[in-house]
């Protein structure tokens, strides 16, 4: 019994110098806030306010990964979007749809469910009905929500990233936050990837969105 109880104590020991040593290097964790429409509302379909997700902060993120960065104009607030460009590149949207360097980013196919609902980010009373899609960027594939949203059409918009920079899209295209509105991120200071989603506002009992791996 002695010798259980020495492997428990030891093990536990372990396990908290092993947390600890990736918590300051490699991980971070944090719970997305509940009181900010914009920022909730930018993240669908992929999170949503309330997640407590898990950040990786070693290495350099790359193009289609999402992360986590210090908004340029307003350093304490962050923003979440996806790597679309880096410097050099031709970001054009079209009708809210994005062409890098002339190539469209191709939707694959629809999600299951096809449709989420959330509440409109200004009139808080008002539904919105939004179609979600898997859009395919590199090698992965991630869900978005489409921007054709009944008669709302996005304007035309073209940019040149500067060297660099990244140019960030929200995975909600239309009920955006990326750098169409506060402009393109400094890379050397966004160095925290999106990795892990632990469990929804909902807790635990929320099979479908706990532990789950961010593409």
């Amino acid at each position: 019994m002695a010798a259980l109880t020495r492997f428990l104590v030891w093990t536990a020991l372990l396990t908290g110098v092993a947390v600890g040593v990736l918590r300051l290097t490699a991980l971070r964790w944090v719970r997305l806030p509940e009181n900010d429409p914009v920022l909730e509302t930018s993240v669908l379909p992929t999170l949503e306010g309330g997640d407590l997700i898990v950040l990786w902060r070693l290495g350099r993120p790359s193009f289609g990964d999402l992360v986590l960065c210090p908004e340029p104009h307003v350093p304490e607030r962050y923003v979440i979007g996806r790597i679309i460009a880096e410097g050099g590149d031709k970001v054009h949207l079209k009708e809210g749809k994005p062409f890098v360097n002339e190539r469209q980013l191709i939707v694959d196919r629809r999600c299951d469910p096809p449709q989420f609902s959330f509440p409109h980010p200004d009139r808080p009373s008002e539904q919105v009905d939004q179609q979600c899609g898997w859009e395919e960027m590199g090698s992965a594939l991630h869900m978005m929500g489409d921007p054709q949203i009944g008669k709302i059409v996005a304007e035309d918009r073209q940019y040149e990233v500067p060297d660099g920079h990244w140019f960030l899209l929200s995975d909600n295209r239309h009920f955006s936050y990326d750098s169409r509105d506060f402009g393109y991120i400094d890379a050397s200071t966004c160095k925290e990837l999106v990795l892990t989603r632990l469990v929804s506002r909902r807790g635990w009992t929320d099979a479908k969105r706990r532990i789950t791996y961010i593409q």
